[in-house]
């Protein structure tokens, strides 16, 4: 069965290597890109529908697991697929609270990726075999972000990457009154009291770069 797939991920050299993947275990799929976080929404928007997606949480404009949540909140019927060079426990897990389907690390095999791939698409989850993580206030801060709209955590991705209410507005093409309101409800919605808060949690859902592969 033919599948609309969309790869996200800045590096060309990845997304031609998933796209040879995919187009030789799945026959027939028509393979979309982005190279940017903000090319995903004109795909998903054009009314042809997605079956799945396979997602680079540092590609830009992602905001690391941000980016996943406001994605799963405007498309939550797309399956998710986290495809990354961070390959920690921490990380995965975090990926999975924060709504992807599944998770592959960049250096996993092509049958690996592929049976990801199949699995999600089945409605499955899949995660790769690593030890299990131990970070108990992983879920608690999942769930406080999940309550937050795709507006508010646009306002929080600009907290995280230390923007003023101003330049957030100006991004969004609303007024500085509406990002404060927004300011104020994700304050209370993720149980903090001032904004440096706010900023060390979204920074946490951010997550830091993997480390640059060893010449």
């Amino acid at each position: 069965m033919p599948y609309r797939i969309l790869i996200a991920d800045d590096h060309p050299l990845m997304r031609t290597a998933l796209s040879q993947t995919i187009g030789q275990a799945l026959p027939g799929s028509e393979i979309l890109e982005a190279a940017r976080f903000d090319q995903i929404k004109p795909v998903l928007d054009s009314g042809d529908g997605v079956d799945i997606i396979l997602l680079d949480l540092h590609m830009p404009g992602m905001s690391g697991l941000i980016g996943l949540m406001m994605l799963r909140s405007e498309h939550p019927a797309i399956p998710v697929i986290v495809v990354s060079a961070s390959e920690d426990a921490v990380t995965v897990q975090r990926a999975i609270d924060y709504g992807a389907s599944g998770f592959v690390p960049k250096s996993a095999p092509n049958s690996q990726i592929v049976e990801a791939i199949r699995a999600v698409l089945d409605g499955e989850l899949w995660v790769p075999a690593i030890p299990a993580t131990t970070e108990s206030d992983v879920p608690d801060l999942a769930q406080r972000a999940a309550t937050l709209t795709p507006q508010q955590l646009r306002v929080l991705a600009g907290i995280a990457e230390g923007k003023l209410n101003k330049q957030i507005a100006y991004e969004m093409n609303v007024a500085e009154t509406t990002v404060k309101a927004h300011v104020t409800t994700i304050l209370r919605k993720l149980g903090v009291l001032t904004r440096t808060q706010a900023a060390v949690l979204a920074s946490q859902m951010a997550l830091a770069p993997p480390p640059p592969p060893v010449e």
